[in-house]
């Protein structure tokens, strides 16, 4: 049985701080990977930040996606862990409108990750 991984406060803290900052480079690895995501698949907020690179940065995915994502990235393919909707409200509902238009079903409120979750490729295999 694996024990589940601890992360120190300090850590946590500090991950969370920098992730609210501006990170060109990191945030070019998350739109890289974000994009990889073809129509009618999806994955999560914590997978793009790990294959980036960047493992416990789903924050910063998050909120690279709230500032640009609408303009440039298909935004709608990144949804929470277990394939929950995250967003709240008419954005919520436009993200599943989005999901359901590309053909990704839903069991309940949440996607069905067994079919439509996208296995990303890390960053080191991206040129």
């Amino acid at each position: 049985m694996r024990r589940p991984q601890i992360v120190p406060q300090n850590l946590k803290r500090r991950i969370l701080k920098d992730g609210l900052r501006e990170n060109e480079p990191r945030d070019a690895a998350f739109r890289r990977i974000i994009r990889s995501v073809p129509k009618g698949k999806v994955s999560t907020y914590g997978k793009v930040a790990a294959a980036a690179g960047y493992p416990l940065y789903q924050r910063a995915v998050a909120r690279l996606l709230r500032k640009d994502g609408h303009r440039t990235l298909p935004w709608q393919r990144i949804v929470g862990a277990g394939g929950e909707i995250k967003l709240k409200g008419e954005a919520a509902s436009e993200q599943r409108l989005r999901l359901s238009m590309e053909g990704v079903k839903f069991r309940g409120k949440r996607v069905n990750m067994e079919i439509y979750e996208h296995t990303l490729r890390s960053w080191e295999t991206f040129d």
